[in-house]
Order: C-alpha cells, then structure tokens, then sequence
C-alpha cells in the first residue's frame, strides 16, 4: 500500500476517504487543511500539517489529492492543484471499484470517480475533476480539467464540458452539445443546446 494525502478536510473529504478505503491500493497518511481552521481529524485521520507545509510534507510523502470540493468556483481545487504539482507531489487517478471506467477511456492525474459512475468508451477527462456518485459520462464525452460532474449527473455521448465548469446534481446534458469553460449547469436542469463560456444556468431548462 502506497501513503496518500488528502489536501481538503470538508464533506467532499469524506467521499475520497471512503473510496480509498475500499480499495487495497492506499493508506490515507492524513489531510491537510488551511491555517484557522477547526477541523482537526475527518472520520478518524487527523490533519497533518497546513497549506504551507506541503514542501516539508513532500519529504515523507510522494501522492496527493485535493480533496476540497467544488460548487461556487473551482478556484480553490485549482490552487491546490498548482500547490501540489508545485511541491513535487504525484496525483493518482482514482477510481472507485464501485465505479465502472471504460477501457478506452482516459482520465486526467488528480481525478476521483466515485461510487456508482460511469464513464464510457472513447471518453475523455481532464486533470483534477470530480466525478461524482452515480455521475453518467458516456462515450466520446470530452470533459475538461478542474471540473465538477456532480451527483447523478448525466453528460451523454459526444457532449463537450470545457474547464473549470460544474454540471449539477440530476443535470442532463443532450447528446454532442457543447457546453463552454467556467460554466455552471444548475441542479435538473435539462441543457439542450450550447452554452458559451462562462454560462450560469440555473433553474430553467434551455430550448
């Protein structure tokens, strides 16, 4: 078993933890988290160390994930992500073996998918993105990095989510629509046709 660390100690934490302890791959070392905050262990690991002392940390430990969440911007999940990568840490792709990846697939480094998903033939992830329980990306999707499919989400064939966006809970994207970078795609809401970067989208269904 390879020792991880976890860069992140809220809900989203919890989620990473109990993929990796379902697999045989990895032992949690401990998480991470801010200067100031309360937190000091998530479900039994306790925090380890702040921010700022991911440059010592890398000394005892060789892989990381970010293991904030994301809803409101991805900026936090990316500033970690550079930290990281920074510091010389390597970030695993990790799949849950409740999860069902595609063998033509391909996922970026830092990648979690989660109890439940499933991403399809020929589809491709990028760095850094969450895919989150029951989440559905089917064949030849092309999901970029530092993304959020959240929840039961559904990115059907040939459908394009550009970087940083989030495609939210129960959300259903129609099959080869294109949705922008930096776009947020509300809870159930059924996109049916292009959204340019930068799109919020919430609480209608587009036509």
């Amino acid at each position: 078993m390879k020792d991880i660390v976890l860069v992140g100690g809220g809900g989203h934490c919890k989620s990473v933890i109990d993929v990796l302890e379902a697999t045989a791959d990895w032992r949690i070392a401990g998480v991470v988290e801010r200067r100031g905050s309360e937190i000091r262990e998530v479900l039994g690991y306790p925090v380890i160390g702040f921010d700022e002392d991911l440059a010592s940390l890398r000394e005892r430990y060789a892989f990381a994930l970010v293991t904030c969440g994301q809803v409101k911007t991805p900026e936090p999940r990316m500033r970690l992500f550079r930290a990281l990568k920074a510091a010389g840490f390597a970030l695993p792709t990790l799949i849950s073996p409740r999860a069902h990846v595609a063998r033509s697939a391909a996922l970026g480094e830092g990648t979690v998918v989660m109890h439940g998903a499933h991403v399809g033939p020929a589809a491709r992830i990028g760095a850094n993105t969450i895919v989150n329980s029951r989440a559905l990306i089917e064949h030849d999707a092309l999901v970029g990095s530092h993304c959020h499919i959240a929840t039961s989400a559904t990115v059907n064939g040939g459908v394009t989510v550009g970087d940083r966006s989030l495609i939210g809970s129960g959300a259903v994207c129609r099959e080869g629509v294109c949705i922008g970078a930096g776009c947020i795609v509300g809870m159930g809401t059924r996109v049916l046709k292009p959204l340019p970067d930068g799109t919020l989208f919430i609480g209608a269904h587009a036509a």
